[in-house]
Order: C-alpha cells, then sequence, then structure tokens
C-alpha cells in the first residue's frame, strides 16, 4: 500500500467541480422514517454470529478432511463465505451500543475475532474515524484512498495484496506481539502502524488508554498465544503442511473477497477536502436487491454501504426495511437513487476507467 502514489496535480483538475449542498428533504426522510428500526435485536446478532462461526469451522474441517480435491474446494469455498460473514460483525461492533447487546463483543473475539486474528480492538476506535463528518475522504481517514484518481495499477495492487494478510497477521501477532513488549520503541510502532484495519497508509493509531488499554492487552494476549501455538504446531510437524495451507487458503481467500468489497464500497473519488453528507453518500454505494450475489460478498447489511453512511447507528438488520421506506418515500430525482448500483462487475469498471482518465 505504501508504493501508491497519487498525481495530485491530475487528481485536483479532475475533481474541481461544483461543490454537492446536502439534500435536505433526502436527510430528513431517512431520519423521520427510520425512527422505530434504531434497536438491535439480540436474538439476530447472536444466531447470525454462532451460525456463520459453526458452519465456517466445520466446513473448513470437512475440507482438511476430505480426499478428494473438488470436495475440499468446495468445502473450503462454504467455510470462506461462513467466516467471512462472521468476521463482518466487526463492523457492527463499532457502530451498536454494547448495553444493547451484553457479552456481544466478547462473544465475536471468542468464535471469530481470536482464531482469525481479527480482534475487536483492530476496528473500534477506527472506523468511528471514516464516519466523522470532517474527516470522510481527506487524508485523516483511515479508510479512504482516492483510488480512482490513482495510477491503474494501483487497483489490481490493492486486492492482490490483501491475499498476504493471513501470513501478516500470524506474523504480526506470533512474533511481533511478544518481542514489542521487551522493546518499547517496538511497541509503539506495533500499536500505531499494524494494529488498525485502515487503507491510509498514513493513519497512525493512538496509545490506548484506561480500560481500552486493558482489554486491548487481554484480547491481544489471547491472539498472541493462538498464533504462536500455531507456529509450533506447524514447525513440531503437528499440524501437517495441507491443512495448514487450507487454512492458510482459506483465510486469504476472506481477505481478498473482503478487498473487492472494500473496492466498490465507495466510488473513490474525493482528492481530500472536506465533503457534505450528501456528497459522501453519492461517493458511497448501494446494490440492493434484486441483486442476489451481494449477499454473499457484502454481507450483514454491507449491501447498504450507502445507506449505511446516512444512518450509521442503524442494526444491519433494520438496513433493508429503512431502504425500502427511503426509496418508496422519495421521488426518482432524489440523490437517493443516484447511490445504487446493479453490481461489483460495473462498479470495478467505474473506477478502473477513472484510474485511465486520471492518468
Amino acid at each position: 500500500m505504501n508504493t501508491m502514489t497519487l498525481d495530485r496535480t491530475t487528481a485536483a483538475a479532475k475533481t474541481a467541480r461544483t461543490p454537492i449542498a446536502d439534500d435536505r428533504a433526502m436527510l430528513k426522510a431517512a431520519a423521520d422514517l427510520t425512527r422505530d428500526l434504531t434497536a438491535p435485536r439480540p436474538a439476530i446478532y447472536w444466531s447470525d454470529l454462532v451460525a456463520s462461526a459453526v458452519i465456517g469451522y466445520a466446513a473448513l474441517a470437512v475440507a482438511v478432511m476430505a480426499t478428494s480435491l473438488w470436495a475440499t474446494i468446495l468445502a473450503s469455498a462454504i467455510a470462506m463465505l461462513a467466516l467471512y460473514r462472521g468476521m463482518s460483525f466487526i463492523h457492527e461492533l463499532t457502530h451498536v451500543k454494547h448495553a444493547s447487546l451484553p457479552g456481544f463483543r466478547t462473544g465475536y473475539n471468542a468464535l471469530i475475532g481470536v482464531p482469525m486474528l481479527v480482534p475487536s480492538f483492530m476496528y473500534e476506535g477506527v472506523h468511528n474515524l471514516h464516519h466523522a463528518r470532517t474527516r470522510y475522504g481527506t487524508s485523516e481517514d483511515p479508510e479512504y484512498l482516492p483510488l480512482a484518481l490513482m495510477k491503474p495499477w494501483s487497483l489490481p495492487l490493492f486486492v492482490v495484496v490483501a491475499a498476504l494478510a493471513p501470513v501478516a497477521l500470524i506474523f504480526r501477532y506470533g512474533v511481533l506481539s511478544p518481542l514489542s513488549l521487551i522493546v518499547p520503541p517496538l511497541r509503539r510502532v506495533v500499536v500505531e502502524r499494524l494494529s488498525a484495519l485502515a487503507i491510509n497508509p498514513d493513519f497512525r493509531r493512538r496509545m490506548p488508554e484506561g480500560d481500552a488499554a486493558k482489554q486491548w492487552k487481554r484480547i491481544e494476549a489471547a491472539c498472541a498465544v493462538w498464533a504462536m501455538s500455531l507456529i509450533a504446531l506447524v514447525a513440531t510437524g503437528t499440524m501437517s503442511l495441507r491443512t495448514f495451507a487450507i487454512i492458510l487458503a482459506v483465510a486469504s481467500a476472506v481477505a481478498v473477497v473482503n478487498q473487492l468489497r472494500t473496492l466498490v464500497a465507495h466510488l473513490w473519488e474525493n482528492d481530500g477536502e472536506a465533503m457534505t453528507v450528501t456528497a459522501q453518500y453519492l461517493d458511497t454505494v448501494n446494490v440492493p436487491p434484486p441483486a442476489a450475489l451481494p449477499a454473499l460478498w457484502a454481507p450483514v447489511g454491507l449491501r447498504y454501504h450507502a445507506l449505511h453512511h446516512l444512518l450509521p447507528g442503524l442494526p444491519y438488520h433494520s438496513l433493508g426495511e429503512a431502504h425500502r421506506r427511503i426509496s418508496a418515500a422519495l421521488d426518482g430525482a432524489s440523490p437517493y437513487h443516484k447511490a445504487s448500483y446493479p453490481g461489483m462487475p460495473g462498479l470495478v469498471a467505474k473506477i478502473a476507467r477513472s484510474t485511465m482518465l486520471a492518468r
């Protein structure tokens, strides 16, 4: 990611446009029509998370034990989709009030966060900055790069590099975490640069404090023990290289699919200026029904990403109903309808065309 460069002169010329004013009617309708949809339903959250974990790990076990190549591939694909769905709950954790879902953070970390080495603290305290009114799309946004204005090779690199994430995470938690305890300067680097699910290479995390620091240490310790155990199991031959390769392949596929979803979650056309809420919405993407595949590659409400930026407090299970209500209430001229797209291929092509024009 650090090798990605942006020609600011070209980008600035391309994005010189009239600022988009907020559409008050859209913002008011979105708020008024969804006031009864804001409460998270614990039964849905827990059953969805647990089912995703059970199916994911069961399918992974089948993939490891299968003697047929095709059975291994099929089971691995099921494991990837289920574990990817489970991992997507990390997004919900950053928005939901924990008092309304007691124990859910612990459940996520136990079932997904620690085993997948994607603990909740890697997103909590980071993702909320992406939603900050004056940070979105700027250099202070940890989850934004003007990809549509960058070099064409940036897009494939952006996706391919994600395949290395599982190895990087094992190294981060299995080697750097314990080493950083005895090397204070390394500890600062690990926290600031290697503890966030961010795509902006200039982003630096603050050192945690108080209760957040204590919680971080407990969860990180669990991740470190798990990562070191994996390394030891493979090094001693207790876990076969085939088993380890299948686990890595599934985890890599999860990371790549998530990166593809990230690639089409926004249009990435902002070059650092602060944006109105409506402008942020139009730079973000909904992929609503009747499209079916987004339910797999943008699970847990992520297919309504633009709507989520309008109403970040809505639980994922309410977004479909919210979209139906708002779509029906606003006429065809409303900006609300302009953030909806039919699927991933068209979005990738749109962003790729933008990179060609930005050269």
